[in-house]
């Protein structure tokens, strides 16, 4: 069951809240253009949904308890414990997913170009008077 079970409970809070996180901060740069404004986007997307792997000591026994966390969450707990490879690893993930955010942001926005592009060639092509009306500029005078 979710309740019953925290780490379940603990990822579908910490989606909830990147999504918020992802949405503000979308809404938040809106007066750039469109490529900038995904790439960030997609980056920030990037450094905060990639997974990454971890082992934590515990304090009774030898044992070792592995787990999956966010790389952010992964690397900043490595700093704070002055863990190197943990630190490398997490980077590692960071940086790919940023990069991978990025090329998806870029890549969501050519598509939305192609497709605006494409409506615009069709409404001109069908004579379409709506159209092709907010697509003229008439003159001014100032």
């Amino acid at each position: 069951m979710l309740i019953s079970d925290s780490i379940p409970l603990l990822w579908l809070c910490y989606v909830a809240l990147s999504l918020v996180v992802l949405l503000t901060g979308y809404l938040a740069i809106r007066w750039l253009p469109r490529l900038p404004k995904f790439a960030i986007t997609g980056v920030v997307a990037g450094l905060v949904w990639v997974p990454a792997g971890f082992t934590l000591t515990r304090l009774e026994g030898q044992a070792t308890y592995e787990g999956l966390a966010p790389a952010v969450v992964v690397s900043s707990v490595a700093f704070l414990q002055h863990d190197s490879e943990a630190m490398q690893g997490a980077m590692t993930l960071l940086l790919l997913g940023a990069g991978i955010g990025a090329a998806l942001g870029v890549m969501l926005w050519a598509a939305l170009r192609r497709r605006a592009d494409d409506d615009n060639d069709d409404a001109g092509e069908r004579g379409d008077p709506v159209r092709a009306a907010q697509d003229r500029r008439e003159p001014s005078i100032r």
